[in-house]
């Protein structure tokens, strides 16, 4: 098992997960249109085309296509029609019937090149012909298509962006869901997934019901000793030796099982004791690296995707009270009742329905793993996410219970 920076993983590298592919599996054999979500570096593609290998295996069409670059349908549909091309019982039918898009012939071309001229045919009034073509010919195969289209809110949210158009992500939800309807059993299965959250999305859109067909299922965290067994195969496959208690501080630094972080710090750790020139790792040496390794300066390009993909996924007025949620649950150890009350009195002279927009970024806060919801308010599952939050906004975070009035903060 080798360790990974980042990358997806599958085959012999794959680790655990054996009960969430065995209940993926069977949905996708019910023919049942998944909705894969989780938190941030959970493994969610990771686990979807680890199931697309071991569908592959047993006869079924493999199709995975990453929407994360698409700023509109066309980009979109032109990218799902690239990886389709791939698979040459497909491909073939579906370039020979796309010369009404383009004029030249485009059988025989790589991928690529597929992709560009088929993008060049689009516009906004015939995307969905390309794709209710693509759909078509994946149910005339003999075996059965699984079709993951990874990164879906990511897309629609920059589709949203683009124009300020609610009404192009509601075509494109409704064009999808109207297909996998009028195909049933005979079109392909369906994954859909993204590291922002697509039920918020839909919610805040008033369009909550064009995702029904898809059956939610989420990823968790790793448990201590899933974690604790994941280090030390790890550890074994590198030759590197660890004291007794290594594999379990490491969990307690992070608190939170989830697979990336355990990935990182075992190559955090790997390369500490590498350029202290020894193959054995202390209890002691943990903390170290987790400061320096983790926390400091080379462990930011690692978090600040969290930044990133929430600055995704939200308007800038959302995103910013969303930020001072994290600052403040990252600094006071949780988000109060009161503490939000504060928010919304602070913030209501800068943005509009402020009411609204706090109670959007914390619900997408806690669908998407950054908070969770405790009895006194919310807080950092993660304790690797909390500490590097609250190093960032300790010096220049003031608790917002002492920007709030007296009278309010009370109420």
């Amino acid at each position: 098992m080798r360790p990974t920076a980042g990358r997806w993983v599958s085959g012999d590298d794959f680790f655990d997960r054996e009960p969430e592919l065995r209940v993926l599996e069977s949905h996708v054999a019910d023919r049942n249109h998944l909705l894969l979500t989780g938190q941030r570096r959970m493994g969610k593609t990771s686990i979807a085309r680890e199931l697309g290998r071991r569908l592959q295996a047993q006869g079924w069409i493999f199709l995975f296509a990453d929407v994360e670059g698409s700023t509109c349908a066309e980009d979109a549909l032109a990218t799902i029609a690239k990886e389709t091309y791939s698979i040459r019982s497909i491909g073939s039918r579906l370039a020979s019937g796309l010369r009404d898009l383009v004029s030249e012939n485009i059988e025989e071309v790589g991928a690529h090149v597929f992709r560009a001229k088929i993008r060049a045919g689009l516009n906004a009034g015939n995307w969905r012909r390309l794709g209710d073509k693509l759909l078509h010919h994946c149910a005339e195969q003999d075996k059965p298509v699984l079709l993951v289209i990874d990164e879906l809110p990511i897309f629609l949210k920059r589709m949203l962006h683009n124009d300020g158009d609610a009404r192009r992500v509601d075509e494109f939800l409704s064009w999808l869901r109207g297909s996998i309807q009028s195909l049933g059993d005979r079109g392909p299965v369906f994954i859909v997934s993204g590291s922002i959250g697509l039920q918020p999305l839909v919610n805040r859109l008033g369009i909550p019901d064009r995702i029904n067909h898809f059956y939610p299922f989420r990823l968790r965290p790793w448990d201590r000793n899933t974690s604790v067994e994941c280090f030390n195969r790890l550890a074994e496959g590198q030759g590197l030796e660890v004291e007794e208690g290594v594999a379990e501080a490491v969990y307690d630094a992070l608190g939170l099982g989830i697979p990336h972080h355990v990935q990182s710090f075992f190559a955090r750790i790997r390369d500490f004791a590498t350029l202290r020139g020894s193959g054995a790792v202390t209890v002691a040496d943990v903390h170290q690296v987790y400061q320096t390794g983790l926390l400091g300066p080379f462990g930011q390009n690692d978090l600040v995707h969290y930044e990133t993909r929430l600055k995704d996924g939200l308007d800038d007025e959302t995103f910013s009270i969303a930020m001072e949620i994290l600052a403040e649950a990252a600094t006071q150890g949780v988000f109060t009742p009161r503490a939000r009350r504060c928010l919304e009195v602070v913030s209501e002279a800068l943005v509009d329905d402020v009411r609204g927009r706090v109670a959007d970024a914390v619900e997408i806060l806690v669908h998407d793993g950054y908070i969770e919801t405790v009895e006194n308010g919310h807080r950092f599952p993660s304790r690797l996410l909390r500490d590097w939050w609250a190093a960032r906004f300790r010096d220049h975070h003031t608790p917002l219970e002492r920007r709030c009035p007296d009278s309010t903060s009370g109420s």
